[in-house]
């Protein structure tokens, strides 16, 4: 019997926001596999990611790992994202014998990585771990903005929009965003 190789790709999401964890989905898909639209998550709609992450969950060996916010303001974003990243691909069900990592930094794990610049534009389970990765936060945001509705995480989901630093200058952080992030964003105006 010939051994195949199990290729995991892995993508984080949530770098750039003011609230929020940093999440990252690792993603083995099926052989010979073909899932329709599979491609970067920021290039399609919610809707369509909820869709396509149906497909992607029934057609293949996933996880989630994520850093909360008080890792990422104890590490710093980098070493939070690699630390989702991590625990994504060492959650998987199955030990992957090579992992491609969207960007340039990987983590530091007992597994053969590779970073691909744009692997998430490139390589289908690069493409398939950034919806994943991407779902889960968006529906992790819109819980949160139950409990915290003035910051409208619903729509914004933690990135930095007009509305969202409006409302943190207005109400300050709730303890869900990021203090090291624009710190400037959190001190008083008077």
């Amino acid at each position: 019997m010939k051994n195949k190789k199990l290729i995991a790709g892995v993508d984080e999401v949530g770098r750039g926001c003011l609230a929020g964890p940093v999440v990252s989905a690792a993603v083995i898909l099926k052989k010979d596999v073909q899932i329709k639209n599979l491609k970067d998550s920021k290039k399609l709609t919610f809707e369509q990611r909820i869709e396509i992450s149906k497909d992607i969950k029934n057609n293949s060996l996933f996880s989630i790992g994520m850093a909360s916010v008080k890792e990422i303001e104890k590490l710093n974003i980098l070493q939070a994202s690699l630390l989702s990243m991590k625990r994504a691909i060492l959650s998987l069900s199955k030990k992957p014998d090579l992992v491609l990592v969207d960007g340039i930094f990987a983590p530091k794990i007992l597994i053969e990585c590779k970073t691909v610049i744009k692997g998430d534009e490139k390589i289908n389970c690069i493409s398939a771990a950034s919806i994943l990765a991407k779902v889960y936060r968006d529906k992790f945001m819109i819980e949160l903005h139950h409990k915290y509705p003035k910051y409208n995480f619903q729509k914004n989901k933690g990135y930095p929009t007009k509305d969202h630093i409006q409302a943190i200058r207005e109400l300050g952080p709730s303890p869900y965003h990021r203090l090291s992030f624009k710190p400037e964003l959190y001190e008083n105006e008077s």
